[in-house]
């Protein structure tokens, strides 16, 4: 009963023990509360230090028990002395803290300004990662483009992601098509469904992007080189716009669990239509490939199957051909 006052179960016996009857010393008291001598003299010792013992006037060398009223009332007076010392302590360590972020706010490269934080490094990246996932509530929505995701990033994803999808957050992502060749990266994105996210692909991505909670994006500063850093912003209208930037992407792209269609009605694969657009705009096949998360290998690959299929002796040739097709 009085345990939250700082006495065990020993103690409380003795004490009330003494209470009942102050007659008698340790052995007496002892057999009389049915405890060991070394039980009784360890909770006297207790009591003295708590204040609920003092010298006997009648005794010498004996002890008295204190009034609960008068001990008790002083045993909750110093509970209180010490909750407001270590509430003033928690009010100069938070001072303390506030104190150390300010500064370091002022040394450190990725600062907040206007609503948008610019984050350079990884390492950056990770550690604000960390922070919004923990403070997620409802959903976040993922772009990642590039195919096959790097190991590390993998590694760095699932702890963030298993640690939100257990807290039941929302969680929608869109990979590109080539993943489901990917067999770390396709097992990741199963991993993620099995435990409640969904999942897409598509031919082509944006670049990369994340939103949380659809207040915080992160999007990269070059989406072509992500070491470089990512901008963090929280302004509504470039939350909007990537929200619905996200929201067309997704509606176009296939789930994970089905099978993505191989060819259209035009006989062609919508990875395949994709890649003559790409190239028909100019682009280099190692460009194309990345805009597709493919290999420079796969890319010629496809395309000199498509040259074959439309018996066509050049590029120049094949997209001509395939703009008379309705391919284009």
């Amino acid at each position: 009963m009085l345990k939250a006052l700082g006495l065990d179960v020993h103690a409380e016996t003795v004490y009330r023990g003494m209470l009942a009857d102050p007659s008698g010393g340790v052995e007496e008291l002892g057999r009389r509360l049915g405890m060991a001598e070394s039980q009784v003299r360890e909770a006297l010792d207790r009591l003295v230090d708590l204040g609920l013992l003092a010298a006997s006037r009648d005794t010498s060398g004996g002890l008295r028990a204190i009034s609960p009223q008068a001990g008790l009332e002083q045993l909750l007076r110093r509970q209180e002395e010490e909750l407001v010392r270590r509430q003033h302590e928690l009010a100069l360590s938070k001072a303390a803290a506030a104190r150390a972020v300010a500064e370091y706010a002022d040394l450190r490269p990725n600062t907040e300004t206007d609503g948008a934080e610019r984050l350079v490094g990884l390492d950056a990246i990770q550690s604000r990662l960390e922070v919004l996932t923990r403070d997620l509530g409802r959903e976040c929505l993922a772009i990642m483009p590039g195919g096959a995701q790097s190991q590390a990033s993998l590694d760095a994803s699932r702890p963030l992601d298993e640690e939100a999808l257990a807290r039941g957050v929302g969680m929608r992502v869109i990979y590109q098509d080539s993943v489901r060749n990917d067999p770390a990266t396709f097992a990741y994105a199963q991993w993620t469904t099995e435990r409640g996210g969904e999942v897409r692909t598509s031919p082509v991505l944006p670049p990369r992007l994340l939103i949380f909670d659809r207040a915080t994006a992160v999007v990269p500063i070059d989406p072509a080189n992500s070491r470089l850093g990512a901008l963090c912003t929280t302004a509504p209208g470039i939350v909007a716009s990537l929200v619905s930037l996200f929201h067309q992407t997704w509606d176009t792209a296939v789930p994970l669990g089905a099978a993505r269609r191989t060819t259209t009605q035009e006989g062609i694969t919508g990875g395949e239509r994709e890649l003559l657009k790409l190239l028909a705009s100019g682009m280099t096949d190692e460009a194309a490939g990345k805009r597709l998360g493919v290999s420079l290998r796969t890319v010629r690959r496809q395309m000199s199957a498509l040259m074959e299929r439309l018996d066509a002796a050049s590029r120049f040739e094949a997209g001509l051909k395939a703009a008379q097709r309705g391919w284009l």
